[in-house]
């Protein structure tokens, strides 16, 4: 096994050992932890049910559906079921909440905001949204529901923040199904991408962030990414390994007379197939247990072509690539809208930081519940992931404070005093002084500087 991949599998074992120590005290946190969030219920069952279920999710329960939650709590199951799939309550305080608790706590000004594409594979086709579509999961398409996620990730740790459910056209124009699903009247069909730009601008001056990034679903679009470039977002997004290029930095010679020609068009996975091998650089993303974890990344400028659609902006073409176990090299292709450095340190922070975000959602889905809900109706799928966030928030927040011995809002205190009371013979910490914790400001970091103006101006429509 390559040293990198050695690296990262020894500190994903690291992440997953818990001291029984650290479990001390765990409910009474919890009950902590959600308090600011079920203020806005509108009364005190809601708020109890609020609190059984999320307890339900970070349990140890092999499905994590109302039924089981409410038999895990001792009582009737009609109560919980009503609460997630009909009960009239709002989750978008709730989720507004968690993402200023996010960008104070996790937040810094050279942030990642990531969205990524979920499949969720359902049998039938009564539940809201579910139809024949791609399922990444699987990797083909199958009946499932999707829902775009929302990601941030900084060097404090990475969490999902936001999501919205894909309503495909055939379900949006269905009045029936919308009906029996209880779509509300105002919901229309949106793109993926549009999703993801209303949680963008909803969230976005929440989370203090540099850069935004997402999977190659998100990167293909070329009107999403001149929607970020208008926003004056800096993002760093995977495309498909038939994107097509024009290398801007390999001019064809000119021979002297008429209009000079611009080299053509050609497949990004073919454009790095002619690479020399010199041009490829090795950069340490960051430092790992057993040492630092490597990628490898080549550049150019370019022109694509995506979906048809020729760019007019100037792109920076980043190829990453990873030795695998069998000798060969896998490669992630990458467009940004910002001049590569040399070499792109920051950028290849950010490639690796994407991938966090698929961490996120397959933890949520085994630690949280978040692929375990028995729902149908819109209100009941919002419901549930929405409190399914909340449970994986409090599991970061517990990582967190199980790896944090300082002073902390957030309980790392009372990680060091678990860790004390472990050791044999103790019989308690000593008290000193309190320690004031300052929270990173939660105004918005976007865009940073502005580009030099050769990477922002439209091509000339001559060159088209």
């Amino acid at each position: 096994m390559e040293r990198c991949y050695q690296a990262r599998l020894e500190e994903l074992l690291d992440d997953a050992e818990v001291r029984p120590s650290l479990l001390r005290g765990l409910l009474p946190r919890l009950e902590t932890f959600l308090e600011p969030f079920v203020e806005s219920l509108c009364c005190p069952e809601q708020r109890t049910n609020a609190r059984h279920y999320v307890s339900g999710l970070v349990s140890d329960l092999e499905s994590k559906d109302a039924e089981s939650i409410a038999y895990l709590h001792d009582r009737e199951r009609q109560g919980l079921q009503k609460f997630i799939g009909q009960a009239n309550w709002d989750h978008e305080p709730l989720i507004g909440q968690l993402a200023r608790q996010v960008g104070q706590r996790l937040g810094e000004p050279g942030g990642i905001l990531v969205f990524d594409p979920s499949a969720f594979v359902k049998q039938g086709k009564k539940s809201v949204g579910v139809q024949r579509q791609w399922c990444g999961r699987l990797g083909k398409v199958e009946n499932c529901q999707v829902g775009v996620f929302l990601g941030y990730v900084s060097h404090h740790g990475h969490t999902l923040v936001d999501f919205r459910l894909y309503l495909p056209d055939e379900w949006a124009r269905d009045k029936e199904r919308r009906t029996e699903a209880g779509v509300p009247r105002e919901v229309r069909f949106a793109t993926r991408h549009e999703l993801a730009l209303a949680m963008l601008d909803e969230q976005g001056p929440l989370l203090p962030h540099r850069w935004v990034a997402g999977d190659d679903e998100m990167g293909r679009s070329s009107w999403f990414r001149q929607q970020l470039r208008d926003r004056n977002e800096r993002y760093l997004l995977a495309v498909p390994s038939n994107t097509l290029v024009r290398d801007l930095l390999t001019e064809p010679i000119y021979p002297g007379h008429g209009p000079r020609r611009r080299g053509p068009f050609v497949r990004v996975d073919e454009w790095c197939a002619a690479l020399a091998e010199k041009a490829w650089q090795t950069i340490e993303v960051r430092d790992g247990e057993k040492g630092p974890l490597v990628t490898q990344v080549a550049w150019t400028l370019v022109q694509a072509k995506t979906e048809g659609k020729v760019s007019r902006a100037v792109e920076s073409l980043l190829v990453f690539r990873e030795e695998q176990s069998d000798g060969t090299y896998k490669h992630d292709y990458l467009l940004s809208n910002e001049i590569v450095s040399d070499p792109p340190e920051e950028m290849a922070w950010v490639y690796k930081g994407e991938h966090r975000i698929e961490e996120c959602l397959k933890t949520a889905k085994s630690e949280a519940g978040l692929a375990d809900y028995q729902v149908r109706t819109w209100e009941g799928w919002h419901h549930h992931v929405c409190l399914s966030l909340l449970a994986a928030w409090f599991l970061c927040e517990e990582t967190r404070r199980g790896k944090n011995t300082d002073t902390r809002p957030d309980g790392a205190s009372v990680a060091r005093a678990d860790r004390w009371l472990a050791q044999p013979g103790a019989e308690g910490p000593h008290s000193g002084p309190d320690v004031p914790h300052r929270h990173p400001p939660t105004q918005t970091q976007r865009g940073g500087h502005a580009l030099p103006l050769a990477t922002t101006q439209p091509l000339a429509s001559s060159s088209l």
